[in-house]
């Protein structure tokens, strides 16, 4: 027998944007008329952080994002508006205006694998920094023809210390030490111009690495005053998931960053990179494990110390578990993604205690509040589990419809029951990776 046990007489604070994405909707004008925007939009996801965009024709291409496309003759005059190609830019940050999604805009290059170009390390790093400076005058304060969208989270980088199987670093053609340096520049440069916008990085790939803790040391050393840190995760069960975040938040409380903002800002379910397990990580992905993945770790980030998650990946392409790459249908987890975005309207979030591979979350707000939790176990021989699924302390009678989502069923209303204001348990049973949606309305 599981529990789930849910005490809304102990507030926790605010539900986080813990739904964010890498990328935006596809279609928002329709092209011929295959598109996902109504769906985007449906699941009221919070961030879309720009990264890898210019892999897909959807965004731009090879034209857009990136500071190297943008900017394409590295000798050119940085304040003369004729050496910047804005315009496939332009047209993509303008389809988040049509789903109500922010923005993170990361600056410098999508991942090299082949040829390395964006890269590379930029000869004159102040330049580089007084490229980015126009960049973000383009987007916020209409420079050369702009626009004003208020972009808040401007992220320097990606992955310094992301390192291939062969060693290779397929983000950062430098050393360790040229990137410290360069950071340095760039974020000290970009926060005297902007001292009122949010600037972060460096996006670590894995801080489990040593590197990371150098860059951190250096960082430390050189006064270097992150308004937010990111760092990425991959791996194969919530758990692993919880772990990386509690220890990554010891790293960075030992090196001073422990008060900063934390986005953990790439992520997805991966139990290996090369051959036949890296093809069966991406089918699940997309299937009912990918979907009680994403939902047990965005509720269990919803009690850690981390202020934003966004999925990797919302583009069209392998990584994406929302939607199908060909047509967008919609996939398992997209529901996941749409079942936090229904949850963050309730607001303020309330204790939830789950045993082991139950992951969960509860809010309220007045009349109307939610639990969700999911069943993730990674034994394929695990049993249904009986749950025994109480509730505390709620302020008066309301009625809990519960939604489920199992291989058969994506949000299909299957019970209602009425809770007490004193305690109220109700008993299910769940197949290894089941998800539940529940409402609470006031009666």
């Amino acid at each position: 027998m599981g529990r789930v046990i849910v005490d809304f007489s102990k507030c926790t604070g605010p539900v986080k944007p813990l739904n964010g994405v890498n990328n935006g909707p596809v279609g928002v004008n329709n092209v011929r008329g295959v598109s996902n925007a109504e769906a985007y939009k449906a699941a009221n996801i919070p961030f879309g952080r720009l990264h890898d965009s210019a892999f897909s024709s959807y965004y731009g291409g090879e034209d857009s994002v990136d500071v190297h496309r943008i900017f394409k003759d590295f000798d050119a005059d940085v304040d003369d508006p004729a050496s910047y190609d804005f315009a496939p830019t332009d047209a993509y940050l303008r389809t988040f205006e049509a789903v109500g999604t922010e923005i993170v805009y990361r600056l410098g290059a999508a991942i090299e694998h082949n040829r390395k170009k964006g890269t590379l390390v930029p000869k004159d790093y102040l330049k580089w920094a007084r490229i980015c400076e126009h960049i973000i005058r383009h987007y916020n304060e209409g420079w050369a023809d702009g626009y004003t969208l208020g972009i808040r989270y401007w992220e320097i980088w990606n992955e310094p210390d992301c390192r291939n199987a062969d060693g290779s670093n397929p983000c950062w053609q430098g050393t360790e030490a040229q990137f410290a340096d360069f950071f340095e520049t760039v974020a000290k440069y970009l926060k005297s111009c902007f001292p009122a916008l949010r600037i972060g990085g460096p996006a670590f790939c894995n801080m489990h690495e040593p590197v990371d803790r150098y860059y951190l040391s250096e960082f430390q050393k050189r006064g270097i005053q992150l308004d937010f840190i990111s760092y990425h995760r991959y791996c194969d069960c919530p758990e692993d998931f919880v772990r990386y975040v509690r220890d990554s938040n010891a790293i960075f409380a030992e090196y001073g960053y422990g008060d900063t903002e934390k986005h953990l800002n790439e992520w997805n379910y991966v139990s290996g990179w090369l051959g036949e397990v890296w093809k069966q990580s991406l089918r699940d992905e997309k299937n009912l494990k990918g979907s009680s993945f994403v939902l047990s770790c965005i509720c269990a980030s919803q009690y850690e110390d981390v202020d934003v998650l966004c999925y990797y990946d919302a583009r069209p392409c392998t990584m994406n578990g929302l939607f199908s790459s060909d047509v967008l249908d919609i996939l398992k987890p997209y529901y996941a993604i749409k079942m936090f975005g229904d949850f963050r309207k309730y607001e303020t979030s309330y204790a939830l205690e789950a045993d082991a591979h139950l992951f969960g979350a509860a809010a309220l707000n007045g009349a109307e509040g939610g639990v969700l939790f999911s069943y993730f176990d990674n034994d394929p021989t695990a049993a249904p589990m009986p749950v025994e699924f109480t509730v505390k302390n709620l302020p008066g009678k309301y009625r809990a419809d519960f939604y489920i989502q199992d291989e058969t069923r994506d949000l299909e209303l299957v019970r209602s029951d009425v809770l007490s204001a004193e305690e109220t348990t109700i008993y299910l049973t769940l197949k290894d990776f089941t998800s539940y949606q529940v409402k609470l309305t006031a009666i």
